[in-house]
């Protein structure tokens, strides 16, 4: 059993079911081609249920290793749940799904330090950004509202119920032929219509935007202070250990001196 796993979690390991993963994730861009599967399609059938093998066999390991311990991996839960999925008879409509093992090459932004504060940092700046989002939903259903009433009647295409407004708004947030695409066709009609967009893109583009920019920027930046401080203390811990260690030899030599002399 610790044979076993030390294989699982040995880094050999770990690259070949990642080298699996990406063939895998090939093989099922290329049923997409009838072309290619005319010519070599019983090869590429060949190579997903091995994949697939493959996947099975190494759930099976990590089960029999860590049994119920292993569903407290949300790695080891997706894994599961797509290959179970793949498993399902009828299911091969969803077996495309088995793709998505490929995130698990995600694993390298745990050995990237700048990786892992951008990603630490998005995470810990999730919070703050919905209440960011809440606030957009609050402009925008109101901005929604708005120009339906405003433009609606002239504008049905753009304007002409809340879904099509807010989706409009969305365009003109993004600064997508805002202007010359939706704006000036209005103010054609409607002068003082800039009177209603240009501040709607000052609050949401320049303003709201912005600010979940910083919760990232500020999250990163903690993520990144949190590491140096985790740094430092292991390094004062990595001191102190020997430190310690030498006072023992120190008595220790000290102690056998003294009977010595006795």
């Amino acid at each position: 059993m610790q044979t076993l796993r030390k294989i699982l979690d040995s880094h050999r390991f770990s690259r070949f079911v990642t080298t699996v993963i990406l063939i895998n994730a090939v093989t099922l861009g290329m049923e997409t081609s009838a072309g290619i599967m005319e010519r070599i399609g019983p090869i590429i059938h060949f190579i997903d249920y091995l994949c697939l093998s493959i996947f099975v066999a190494e759930i099976l390991a990590k089960l029999l290793v860590a049994r119920l311990r292993f569903f407290v991996s949300g790695w080891n839960v997706f894994d599961f749940v797509i290959v179970g999925i793949a498993l399902v008879p009828g299911a091969q409509g969803l077996s495309v799904l088995r793709a998505l093992r490929i995130l698990r090459v995600l694993r390298v932004i745990s050995v990237a330090p700048r990786l892992r504060r951008v990603v630490e940092g998005f995470i810990t700046a999730l919070p703050g950004m919905g209440s960011v989002f809440l606030l957009m939903a609050i402009i925008f259903y109101i901005g929604a509202v708005m120009a339906t009433k405003l433009f609606g009647h002239s504008f049905p295409e753009w304007f002409g119920d809340l879904g099509l407004s807010a989706y409009s708004l969305f365009q003109i947030m993004t600064l997508e032929s805002w202007s010359m695409g939706i704006v000036r066709p209005v103010m054609e009609v409607y002068p003082y219509a800039w009177a209603f967009f240009v501040p709607f893109i000052m609050v949401t583009t320049f303003a709201v935007v912005n600010l979940l920019v910083g919760l990232i920027v500020n999250s990163m930046q903690d993520a990144h202070s949190e590491e140096d401080d985790q740094r430092t203390g292991a390094y004062r811990d990595e001191v102190l250990a020997r430190l310690e260690a030498i006072e023992r030899r120190l008595s220790d030599s000290a102690a056998a001196d003294q009977q010595t002399k006795k």
